[in-house]
């Protein structure tokens, strides 16, 4: 049996070369635009960016030992996914997400609820994941959850 994954890091050194690279582009661009209050850790086998409990007591309302979740991200069996809780909770920036997406690659997005996944390696319109990752800073993120 092989060890858990503990970190970030150990995630994308387990993967296999191409996803490894696409993994590690995504990671970096999430850590250099998402603001300044969410920490990225390990979160549901996946790399998480979580509002601490430092910030929000609170916790993730399914088991407020957890903190609250932002945005993970994953290599799945077909596909690396993005998983968004903005994009859920804020119609608007889905609809421009979704626009943006769109003018950006020339298609609508493949996604879920607040899954964007990525089939195609090299279709991954990174420049627009970044922006994406900078729309929503901790508090009004933690408003947005509060509302609901």
């Amino acid at each position: 049996m092989a060890a858990a994954i503990t970190s970030p890091k150990q995630y994308v050194d387990s993967l296999p070369a191409e996803r490894k690279k696409v993994v590690a582009k995504l990671r970096t661009l999430l850590r250099k635009n998402l603001p300044k209050g969410f920490k990225e850790q390990m979160s549901y086998g996946m790399i998480g960016y979580v509002v601490p409990h430092s910030i929000y007591p609170a916790g993730y309302h399914v088991d407020p030992s957890l903190p609250l979740p932002f945005i993970n991200l994953a290599s799945q069996k077909s596909h690396v996914a993005l998983y968004h809780y903005g994009i859920y909770g804020d119609q608007r920036l889905a609809d421009w997400f979704v626009s943006s997406y769109s003018d950006t690659v020339g298609k609508k997005p493949d996604m879920g609820k607040s899954c964007i996944r990525f089939k195609k390696m090299e279709a991954i319109p990174y420049d627009l994941l970044s922006e994406l990752a900078g729309k929503i800073d901790v508090d009004t993120f933690i408003k947005m959850v509060e509302k609901r």
